[in-house]
C-alpha cells in the first residue's frame, strides 16, 4: 500500500497532539492507523508504535514538566518497572499470532475506555 509521506506525518501530527494532550497516542492512535491505513502487521505497527514513542513522550513530559506537572520520582519509579515490562511483552508479542494479537489489543482498549466512562 502506498501512502504519502504528508499523509503519514499528518498521522504522527495527529498522533502527537492526543499525547501531549490527553496521554495517549502511540498505542491507541497508531497501531490502528498503520495496521487499518498504512498496510503494516500488526506486529509491525505495535513495534513501530514503540519507537515513535520514545520522541513523543520525551517531548511532552518536557513540557509538563516545565509546567511543574511531571512527578519525577514516580516516573522513575514507573520506568524501571515499565523497562523490565517492555523486554518480556515484547518477547511474548512476537509468540502471538497476529490474528489474536488484534483482538486482545481491542478488548484491552474496550476495557480501557469502559474503566474511564464508568469508573470515573
Amino acid at each position: 500500500m502506498e501512502v504519502s509521506t504528508g499523509r503519514i506525518v499528518l498521522y504522527g501530527v495527529l498522533a502527537g497532539v492526543l499525547s501531549g494532550m490527553l496521554g495517549i497516542g502511540g498505542g491507541i492512535v497508531l497501531v490502528p492507523v498503520m495496521v487499518s491505513l498504512l498496510g503494516l502487521s500488526q506486529h509491525e505497527a505495535h513495534a513501530t508504535s514503540l519507537a515513535v514513542i520514545i520522541p513523543t513522550a520525551a517531548a511532552s513530559a518536557l513540557v509538563y514538566g516545565l509546567h511543574g506537572q511531571l512527578d519525577f520520582s514516580v516516573a522513575a519509579m514507573l520506568t524501571a518497572g515499565s523497562v523490565v515490562g517492555a523486554a518480556v511483552g515484547s518477547r511474548w508479542m512476537s509468540k502471538i499470532p497476529a490474528a489474536q494479537l488484534k483482538r486482545m489489543f481491542g478488548v484491552f482498549l474496550a476495557l480501557v475506555g469502559l474503566r474511564m466512562v464508568v469508573g470515573g
